[in-house]
């Protein structure tokens, strides 16, 4: 059995101003605006944005991206407004980057208009 290509899913209560998050700031490609979902290209990804009259963000990363370059991605989203978040729990960098002992990856994270949590990760291996 194969189950073919994975969806991606999110929720947003504001679909107008999270399709502008996800196109202008993140620069995704936007395919449709569905009665129930914003539908995006991501490479051969496809990433349903559930429209929902209330949403509570999960406490837990929901989407994350691979990165070559950690640093000079989160420099770019910056310039577009991105901030990137802060735990007291974990030494992060002045950029927001957690290097974990022994992971072999860099970590950081940011938060869309809804307040779902979102990743970078550079991995080094």
């Amino acid at each position: 059995m194969e189950l073919g290509k994975p969806i991606l899913f999110a929720a947003t209560a504001d679909a107008p101003r999270s399709r502008k998050f996800y196109t202008e700031v993140l620069g995704l490609d936007f395919v449709a605006d569905e009665q129930f979902a914003l539908v995006f290209n991501m490479g051969e990804m496809m990433l349903r944005i559930q429209k929902v009259e209330i949403h509570s963000p999960p406490p837990y990363t929901v989407l994350g991206w691979q990165t070559n370059d950690i640093a000079t991605t989160i420099d770019a989203l910056t310039e577009r407004g991105v901030a990137f978040e802060r735990y007291d729990f974990m030494e992060q960098d002045e950029r927001g980057i957690w290097r974990p002992p022994g992971e072999g990856a860099h970590i950081a994270w940011f938060k869309d208009p809804d307040g779902n949590t979102l990743s970078l990760t550079q991995f080094l291996f």
